[in-house]
């Protein structure tokens, strides 16, 4: 039994993938909750072939190898099923707006399969989350110091603010071990400038994060058809990229960086 107050079925659902990219990506696992309006739920969970390799970074993140899906149904076979269950139903989950629903009706219209969204209600919760508990400086303040931001937008207020947020920081969490979404251990918390750059800066390459490192050190993109391609291999490779970020709306420091690495990889051929 649930809480809701439904007129129709409500559909929360997450996927799991093989990665992020809508168009290129397929899901390996979907889980359906569905909550009725009497009351009643009914789940329906099930495993997908993706009919692609599934990249071993996606893996270790849901736990689904490619052993796992190869006797599984792909998502043509049991497409107009899936519809069927959902139809009539409104649909809800935790990004779902920004992922999960592009994402399933990416693989609806790939199989041929009728799926509209239009006349359907979509309920993300992580948006009420940010919503109801911010992450700014006022709400950091708030966390941290105990007290209000009372002038906030005054350059003077947010420095004092962050200051104190960041003692306040230290005093909560020195000598404790950051994990991130995949379980991987980034660092600890020190009182000491050079440990904290280490965990908030220092895969950043430029300021926008166009580039970054990766887990090997090296300097890869992080947007776009080359994201997580070696910048030096694409300079080589396909020349002409190169030139089109430096006359594209990239900020001065992500041209300035780029051409570094350019020059670099020109002097040690």
């Amino acid at each position: 039994m649930h809480t809701l107050h439904l007129k129709k079925p409500l559909a929360f659902f997450d996927l799991e993938t093989t990665g992020v990219n809508i168009t290129r990506d397929r899901i390996v696992e979907i889980s359906v909750v569905k909550a009725l309006p009497n009351g009643e739920i009914e789940i329906r969970t099930r495993r997908v072939n993706p009919e692609m390799p599934i990249p071993l970074e996606s893996s270790l993140i849901h736990g689904i190898y490619d052993e796992d899906v190869k006797d599984a149904p792909t998502f043509k076979m049991f497409a107009k099923n899936l519809a069927t269950f959902l139809e009539g139903c409104d649909l809800a989950g935790f990004n779902s707006n920004r992922f999960d629903i592009p994402m399933l009706v990416e693989e609806f219209l790939r199989v041929g399969v009728e799926f509209d969204i239009k006349n359907r209600r979509t309920v993300d919760a992580q948006r009420i989350y940010h919503m109801m508990e911010p992450r700014n400086l006022s709400a950091a303040y708030k966390f941290y110091c105990d007290k209000s931001l009372t002038d906030a937008h005054s350059a003077e207020a947010d420095t004092i603010a962050t200051f104190e947020v960041l003692q306040g920081q230290i005093a909560r969490y020195q000598g404790m071990k950051v994990i991130d979404s995949h379980g991987k251990e980034l660092g600890t918390v020190e009182n000491d400038v050079a440990a904290l750059h280490a965990l908030t800066a220092s895969k950043l390459i430029d300021f926008a994060g166009r580039m970054v490192y990766n887990e090997k050190g090296e300097e890869v993109f992080n947007f776009g058809k080359h994201n997580g391609k070696r910048v030096a291999d694409v300079l080589k490779n396909e020349p002409s990229f190169y030139d089109w970020l430096m006359k594209s709306e990239f900020p001065l420091d992500t041209k300035r960086k780029l051409t570094e690495i350019k020059l670099r990889a020109l002097t040690q051929r």
